[in-house]
C-alpha cells in the first residue's frame, strides 16, 4: 500500500532520559494556562465536542461540500485521501490555510487511511460515482460515519450493501440530496405528504437535460499512464473493469460512460426521485412498474407505485423552471419547486400563504435543521437518522436503476421492492449488480 503523507515530519528522534526529565520539570514549574479555545469558550467548540473528519476524493462539488462542512465550528478536518497528488495537495493547502497550521495529513490509499486513523469520526466522500458506495461501505466498516455525494450507488446490490452496512455497524449516513433539507422543496413535499393538495395522484421528477439513458460502453484512446504517485490509475478505476488510461477520465470525462455513470436519469434523478417519493410518503419503497418510452433519455417514463400513485420522469421545463425540480398534482391543486426559486410555484396563491406554517410544522415535527450538512453533524452527535438516510437513498436509487434497466432492455418491467427483484425477467435481474474487480469486491 502507498505510505501516508503528512504535513509533519513523522521521523522519530532520540531524546535522552536526562533531557526528558529536565524538560518535564520545566513544564511543571511553568504557569498552567489553558487557552479559551481548548475549553470551548469565546465562541469556539472544545476538542471533546468536535467531530473529526477525513476527506475522500475532493474536487469540484466536493470542495463546495468541504467549505460547507469546515464552516461549522464543531468540525475539525484532519486528513485528505486522494489518488491524485494534485488534489491531495490542493485540499491540504485549503484545510491548513483555514486552520492556520500544517496539520492536515495526506493519504493515497483508502485502505491505509481507514485503518490507521481511528481518531477520525466521519468522512466526506465526493469521488466519482463509481466510488460512492464502495468508499461508504468501507468507511462504515472502519467505524466512520459517512456524508457522501450522489448518486450514492451504481447498482441495486450496492445500495443494499450500504443499507446493511450502516445497520450492522450502527453508523450515521447522509447522502448529498440536499434539497430534502431546503425550505422550498420541503414546502412542496410537505404540501403533498400532509394532504394539503387533496389526494395526490402524480409526482414529476426532473432528469438531467444532457447525456442519454442508453449510455455507451466505449474506451477513449490509450495514453501513457502517469507515475502512480501522480495518479494511481488502477485505484481510480476501483471496482470497474480495467481499461487503458486516458487523462480525460480523471478530469471528469467519465460522465456518460456505462462503467462510471448512472445516466441522465441518475444524474438528477438521484435527487428528484427522493424528493418525489418522500413527498408521496413513499420514501421507504420504490415503484413497482416502469413503462418504457420510445426515446433515448427516459423522458416521459411513467413509474407506478403499489398505492396507485405515479412518478413521471421529465427532461424539460414543462413543470418547473430551474434544475432538479419536482412537482405534485393533487385533487386540490399542484405545487412545484426547483433550484433558483424565490418561492415555490403553486396552482393558487392561497396555497402559498401556508408556506411558513408548513415549513415550521416540518421543523417542529422532525427537529431537523434546514441545513443538510448540519443535519448530518447533528445526527453524528445524537445517533438519530438523517433526512437522507440509507433507506431513503436506496429506495430512490432503486427506482433510478430500475428505470435505467427498463430503458436498456427496451421493455416494461415489474419490480418487487420487498424482495428487490424484477418479476418474470431474469435478464433484468442479472442487471441488479455488476462484476467487481479484485480487491474492490464488496
Amino acid at each position: 500500500m502507498a505510505a501516508g503523507q503528512g504535513g509533519k515530519d513523522r521521523m522519530s528522534t532520540k531524546i535522552s532520559r536526562r533531557k526528558f526529565l529536565s524538560g518535564a520539570a520545566a513544564a511543571l514549574s511553568a504557569p498552567y494556562i489553558v487557552p479559551a479555545s481548548v475549553l470551548g469558550r469565546e465562541g469556539t467548540t472544545s476538542p471533546s465536542e468536535r467531530i473529526t473528519v477525513g476527506c475522500i476524493g475532493i474536487r469540484g462539488r466536493g470542495l463546495h461540500d468541504l467549505r460547507w462542512m469546515i464552516g461549522h465550528n464543531d468540525v475539525q478536518v484532519l486528513a485528505v485521501c486522494d489518488i491524485q497528488k494534485k488534489q491531495r495537495l490542493a485540499v491540504k493547502a485549503f484545510v491548513d490555510n483555514h486552520y492556520g497550521n500544517q496539520d492536515c495529513a495526506m493519504y493515497t490509499d483508502l485502505r491505509e487511511f481507514l485503518s490507521v486513523r481511528p481518531d477520525i469520526d466521519a468522512v466526506l466522500i465526493a469521488t466519482g460515482d463509481r466510488w460512492h458506495a464502495q468508499a461508504s461501505v468501507r468507511a462504515m466498516r472502519a467505524g466512520k460515519d459517512v456524508y457522501t455525494e450522489k448518486p450514492s450507488s451504481m447498482t441495486l446490490a450496492e445500495g443494499r450493501a450500504v443499507v446493511e452496512t450502516a445497520r450492522r455497524y450502527g453508523r450515521v449516513y447522509q447522502t448529498g440530496t440536499q434539497r430534502l433539507s431546503e425550505p422550498n422543496h420541503i414546502f412542496a413535499m410537505e404540501m403533498a405528504r400532509t394532504g394539503r393538495l387533496g389526494q395526490v395522484h402524480t409526482g414529476y421528477a426532473h432528469i438531467a437535460p444532457w447525456d442519454m439513458a442508453k449510455i455507451p460502453r466505449q474506451w477513449l484512446p490509450a495514453q501513457k499512464e502517469p507515475p502512480k504517485d501522480e495518479v494511481d490509475w488502477d485505484a481510480w478505476l476501483g471496482p470497474c473493469p480495467w481499461r487503458p488510461y486516458n487523462e480525460s477520465y480523471v478530469r471528469g470525462g467519465w460522465r456518460g460512460d456505462y462503467d462510471f455513470h448512472t445516466s441522465c436519469i441518475g444524474e438528477w434523478g438521484a435527487h428528484t426521485f427522493a424528493q418525489v417519493q418522500v413527498g408521496l410518503g413513499l420514501g421507504d419503497t420504490s415503484p413497482v412498474k416502469y413503462e418504457v418510452v420510445d426515446n433515448e433519455t427516459g423522458d416521459g417514463m411513467v413509474c407506478h407505485f403499489a398505492t396507485g400513485q405515479r412518478m413521471i420522469l421529465s427532461r424539460g421545463d414543462k413543470y418547473w423552471h430551474g434544475s432538479c425540480g419536482e412537482r405534485f398534482d393533487g385533487e386540490g391543486g399542484w405545487v412545484a419547486a426547483a433550484d433558483g426559486y424565490s418561492a415555490p410555484d403553486v396552482s393558487s396563491p392561497d396555497l402559498l400563504q401556508k408556506y411558513k406554517e408548513v415549513v415550521g410544522e416540518y421543523v417542529a415535527r422532525t427537529g431537523r435543521s434546514l441545513d443538510h450538512m448540519r443535519n448530518f453533524l447533528d445526527c453524528v452527535k445524537s445517533r438519530e437518522e438523517t433526512v437522507a438516510n440509507p433507506t431513503v437513498m436506496h429506495r430512490s436509487m432503486s427506482a433510478v436503476h430500475a428505470a435505467n434497466i427498463c430503458m436498456w432492455l427496451g421493455r416494461d418491467l415489474e419490480y418487487d421492492p420487498v424482495d428487490e427483484e424484477f418479476l418474470h425477467d431474469e435478464e433484468a435481474n442479472r442487471l441488479r449488480s455488476r462484476a467487481q474487480r479484485d480487491p474492490w469486491i464488496l
